[in-house]
């Protein structure tokens, strides 16, 4: 999974269509540079890239009183299937290794209908649940004088933590916290641009 990916995917879907400063400033307004190592380098390049794989649309812009040339983003159906193929796994998959994965998933949560939201935070209970079992059975095994314990405990309390935060957001949503997709009046339609 690529945090980047569903960054930028997110982040042009978000505009409907977007040149590459406008994804950028958008991106670097979460933190997204701190939690995610996303920088602006990353981003253009993945802006090109995602258009070489056919999951956006390139438009060239030519010099306008607007402004200089330059290249706009659109999403299309295939990278709309990618962002919601990579949502679903950063919401209901727990890696321990990419933990912004996750980060850069509840960004993009309320593009989601509120039961499959549900359905993948509970998902993601189970895997949690899984995780701890495979890891809290060596801390019981490692030798009180070891330092390492320390490391096993932290991975319990991190299991503990996260599944009582996904518990929480579960409920939130249960109580109707949110406008999720399809909820609502519907959403204006993007700006075309010049």
């Amino acid at each position: 999974m690529s945090t980047t990916r569903l960054l930028v995917l997110g982040g042009v879907r978000r505009f409907g269509r977007a040149h590459g400063y406008e994804v950028r400033r958008e991106l670097m307004s979460w933190g997204s540079d701190e939690w995610a190592h996303v920088n602006p380098g990353s981003i253009y390049h993945a802006l090109k890239q995602l258009a070489k794989e056919g999951l956006l649309h390139a438009h060239d812009v030519e010099e306008s009183d607007a402004g200089p040339p330059h290249t706009d983003y659109e999403i299309t159906d295939a990278g709309r299937a990618e962002f919601l193929r990579l949502l679903r796994c950063a919401l209901s998959t727990v890696d321990v290794r990419h933990p912004e994965m996750l980060t850069a998933g509840l960004g993009f949560l309320t593009a989601l209908s509120r039961a499959e939201a549900l359905a993948l935070l509970r998902r993601r209970l189970d895997e949690l649940a899984s995780w701890r079992s495979s890891v809290a059975p060596h801390l019981e095994e490692q030798d009180p004088a070891d330092h390492l314990r320390e490391l096993i405990g932290w991975w319990v309390h991190s299991a503990d933590a996260s599944t009582d935060w996904t518990r929480g957001l579960i409920g939130r949503l249960e109580a109707g916290a949110y406008v999720m997709a399809g909820e609502g009046p519907p959403a204006a339609p993007p700006r075309p641009r010049e």
